[in-house]
């Protein structure tokens, strides 16, 4: 994962981070751990799903990010994002709607996106197109593979990110300089 991060920093947007790790409550019980050892440049979308530990973990996340130069993102919740001083707001595909009153408010916005006409017609600068491989998560929709996903891409205004089974046995299939976002693909970064 570590040289896709780099191939995507060194061909990608200068202003955007080259990957996303994106936290889950139930499969990355102690993202501190993996955003400590998560390699430079790769944004954070902390998504908390209304665990009631919320604010204190974000805060936290808030001052690792600060610390180690990392974007944080916060999923769903822009008051919580203004709250801790987070860069800016992931916006789930059902809630983009709500991004345009929040897009003076914040430095970045991303969305996730999980079909061609919602990638065509993205509002944020940021899109994570899911799901490109089989995925571990129980959302995850039948994978698309890297060519639709890079067909979706060319009619974006926005930068598209790959994101559902994307891991170090996966993430070449992207091609040079792909942007990506994983959950378990950065798991190895968990490890002591």
């Amino acid at each position: 994962m570590a040289c896709a991060v780099r191939s995507a920093t060194l061909f990608g947007d200068q202003d955007l981070p080259p990957a996303f790790f994106l936290t889950d409550p139930d499969r990355t019980p102690n993202p501190l751990v993996v955003i400590e050892r998560l390699p430079t440049g790769v944004g954070v979308i902390y998504r908390h799903f209304g665990r009631d530990n919320r604010t204190e973990l974000a805060s936290e996340l808030r001052k690792v990010c600060a610390r180690r130069g990392l974007v944080l993102l916060i999923a769903a919740d822009p008051e919580l994002a203004m709250h801790v001083g987070a860069d800016g707001v992931h916006w789930p595909e059902a809630m983009v709607m709500q991004a345009r009153r929040w897009d003076t408010r914040f430095p970045m916005m991303s969305q996730s996106a999980h079909s061609p006409r919602a990638v065509r017609n993205s509002f944020c600068p940021i899109v994570l197109y899911s799901t490109v491989f089989k995925s571990n998560s129980a959302t995850a929709q039948s994978p698309m593979g890297a060519m639709h996903l890079r067909r979706a891409a060319k009619t974006a205004r926005s930068t598209v990110f790959a994101l559902g089974g994307v891991t170090s046995e996966t993430v070449g299939r992207l091609g040079p300089g792909s942007h990506f976002a994983a959950i378990d693909g950065f798991s190895p970064f968990s490890a002591t």
